[in-house]
């Protein structure tokens, strides 16, 4: 049986589609917060809730396999992913996979510290583990990309830096290949898309799927964060995307490493790909 925690989310639904495709249904079990917004899965459902540990034990019960994803929480998620790996421990897991970031224990990535210490609490734990350092999901820039559309801009402060992104449904089918294939044990594999772009290859597309002009528009990290702070962003989402961009500008997204194309047996999907999406669901 394999476990999926945050089963309600993005990236979590498109797993358990993934597995339905390959596996039994009642071999598969929702992990989640709130059952009832995860009904409609056509899974077995539990109750799954990082901040109340004694959740997690029913929930892992009888799990082979436990796919942690990880909280989204910052600040909260190193206690969170603790006490679901413990309770994979403790439920007897053969096989524990989670998602944490790209060179999660030597980058500069400002959201990278709670996965290295996650990490290395896994490998503290003794379960056998794979470990999927997934690069920067293209699904993260959707409002940017439907903002630049109208307005013919789009604005940040990454300079010339690249990001290595792939969408969700690559992320989701590079780990329904590990937990339903063989010889994944002990392995961190760094994921990615095929290829690095940057804020002025994203306005190209954009423009190529409005039809109209869209151009890169790049300041200062000063000057990006009032014009957040001037849309009325939360302090702390603010300092995120300004930090986020300084790290793009330094490279930190910008690896392209094949090996979410090896895992999926396919190319990742294309940036302009999921540009035409957003802009024409906008």
């Amino acid at each position: 049986m394999i476990v999926v925690t945050g089963a309600n989310g993005g990236l979590g639904r498109l797993v358990v589609e993934g597995l339905k495709s390959v596996l039994p249904a009642d071999r598969i079990v929702a992990a989640v917060r709130t059952p009832e917004k995860a009904a409609d899965l056509g899974v077995p459902v539990r109750e799954a809730d990082y901040d109340r540990p004694e959740t997690l034990a029913a929930a892992f019960a009888g799990a082979e396999k436990v796919l942690l994803i990880s909280g989204s929480e910052v600040g909260r998620r190193v206690p969170q992913h603790t006490a679901a790996i413990q309770a994979a421990a403790q439920a007897g897991a053969r096989h524990l996979v989670y998602t944490s970031a790209p060179k999660a224990d030597t980058t500069s990535l400002v959201l990278a510290p709670e996965h290295k210490t996650t990490e290395e609490a896994i490998r503290a734990s003794g379960l056998p583990f794979t470990i999927l350092r997934n690069n920067w999901y293209t699904e993260n820039y959707a409002q940017g990309i439907a903002q630049a559309a109208q307005t013919g801009s789009y604005v940040g402060s990454a300079g010339d830096g690249r990001v290595a992104s792939a969408t969700r449904a690559d992320y989701a089918a590079g780990a329904v290949a590990v937990l339903t294939g063989e010889g994944h044990e002990g392995r961190t594999y760094e994921l990615s898309g095929d290829v690095a772009w940057s804020y002025a290859d994203l306005a190209a597309e954009i423009s190529a799927a409005t039809g109209t002009e869209v151009r890169y528009r790049d300041v200062s990290p000063e000057e990006h964060k009032a014009i957040l702070d001037a849309a009325g962003l939360p302090e702390q989402a603010v300092e995120t995307i300004v930090a986020l961009d300084r790290n793009t500008a330094e490279g930190t997204l910008a690896g392209t490493t094949g090996e979410l194309r090896d895992l999926i047996g396919r190319p990742t999907t294309p940036l302009g790909d999921t540009v035409r999406t957003v802009v024409k669901d906008a």
